[in-house]
Order: structure tokens, then C-alpha cells, then sequence
């Protein structure tokens, strides 16, 4: 079962895309499954586990298994095969994210994971934040973003300045929040999507409920894709082939 914050073009989500972040898939396994090999090209493309195990495996000689809290990593380059197996249980996010693929697409694939433990975290005013992409974090992608893992204590809040000409795409995994930027305050709820666009610098505050803590996972992108989109560069290729 997926729900897709940000599904594939046509497949009439909500948001097609913000910036960089091209595609956000959160998975749940009802039993155990398999995704036979399949190929992707140019995309970096993550898989974040909230829960369970999955066996990966990929044309470049990678067989790995990833537990909880773990990571990987496939830069896509020139093109990768991989299978993955979902035990019964588990639970994550695939998320896509765009650099430019006329470098990209010719760029040599490359596979990376990241346990638990790797990843650096900071417990602040009834906050715990990890961060997942950029930063301080292990791991660097060629595409700008970042990422982030919080969890919000019960009558806590969370605050981070979101800069002009990036935007905040969140999603929250439990409990109720309040989220307010720009004077503007909302009500999200558990497993709701939420994009923050940062057409000027300001303050992102999201607090939880006094009745319960909350978790959500946040990604920061550029709001506007800062080199032609994988449509241009396909374009510009087919054109270049026919000459």
C-alpha cells in the first residue's frame, strides 16, 4: 500500500512536484512482498525505513539488508537495475530527487546505506531533530536539499527559518500539529501533506498538542528547479539524436 504525497506525473496528486523533490512515496508492507528489478536513470533516489527490513538488490553487485532508521542512497547516473523485499511490517519513504540530468544521466551510478546510528541527532527544548539529508548529515546529494527527522514533545513546538526562494515540504507521521509561517497558522493532521513556500524568509513554527507528542519528516528544496527539468532535457536530447 503507498500513499504518494508526490506521485509521478498523470497520477493527479496534489503537488506534481516542489523544486528538487520530485516524488515522495510513503510505503506499508500488509505482508511480505517483492518488487522484481526494474531500472531507474539520472534520479537520486532515497529509501528512509520507519519500520521493518528490506533486502535490496541492483546490477552493480549490491545485496544488502536495511533495518529501522536506516538509509540508502542510489545516484542513478547512467543507468541501475534493483529489486528490493519487504517483510510484513515494514514501513518508509521512497523519495526522488532531481539534479540536472543533463550531467546526471551520464554520471557513473553509485549505491550507498546508512544505519541508524549514523545519522547525527540534536535534542533541543523538548525536540528531537535528525538529520537525515545535507547538513550534518552523511549523506550529500548532488541536487540541492535537505532533510530532517522530528519529533515533537507534547506542548512543545519546532521552529526553523525557511529561506527566501526554498520552500518546506513536510509531512507529518503522528499526532496533530500547528503549523505557522508568515502569520499564517493550520491544523495538520496524521499522515497529512504540507508544502510551506518561501517567497520571503520566515519562521516556521510547528507545535504539537498538549495531549500528545508528534513526529514529521520535512524537506528542504529550492521552490523553483534551478536548471532545465528532466521534460527540457529529454526534449533537448531526442532533438540532438535526430540531427
Amino acid at each position: 500500500m503507498e500513499q504518494k504525497p508526490i506521485g509521478f506525473p498523470g497520477e493527479g496528486s496534489a503537488v506534481e512536484r516542489v523544486g528538487t523533490l520530485f516524488y515522495w512515496a510513503w510505503f506499508q508492507a500488509k505482508e511480505d512482498a517483492f518488487l522484481p528489478p526494474h531500472p531507474h536513470r539520472g534520479f537520486e533516489i532515497i529509501s528512509y525505513l520507519l519500520n521493518g527490513n528490506i533486502t535490496h538488490q541492483d546490477t552493480l553487485g549490491n545485496e544488502r539488508s536495511l533495518k529501522t532508521g536506516s538509509l540508502q542512497v542510489m545516484q542513478t547516473g547512467s543507468g541501475v537495475q534493483h529489486s528490493e523485499k519487504y517483510e510484513k511490517g515494514t514501513s518508509g519513504f521512497q523519495i526522488w530527487f532531481e539534479p540536472f540530468l543533463g550531467e546526471a544521466n551520464y554520471a557513473t551510478p553509485t549505491y550507498s546505506d546508512y544505519p541508524a546510528e549514523d545519522f547525527p541527532v540534536e535534542t533541543k527544548d523538548g525536540c528531537t531533530i535528525k538529520s537525515i539529508v545535507g547538513g550534518t548529515s552523511p549523506v550529500q546529494l548532488v541536487a540541492d536539499a535537505k532533510m530532517w527527522d522530528v519529533t515533537i514533545s507534547a506542548g512543545e513546538s519546532f521552529e526553523m527559518m525557511v529561506s527566501d526562494g526554498y520552500s518546506i515540504a513536510g509531512l507529518v507521521i503522528k499526532g496533530q500539529s500547528n503549523w505557522q509561517i508568515h502569520n499564517e497558522t493550520r491544523l495538520v493532521e496524521p499522515q497529512e501533506f504540507v508544502v510551506c513556500e518561501g517567497d520571503k524568509i520566515g519562521l516556521l513554527r510547528v507545535g504539537a498538542g498538549v495531549h500528545g507528542g508528534s513526529r514529521l519528516i520535512l524537506i528542504q528544496v529550492p521552490s523553483v528547479l534551478p536548471y532545465p527539468s528532466y521534460k527540457e532535457v529529454k526534449i533537448r536530447l531526442k532533438v540532438n539524436k535526430e540531427k
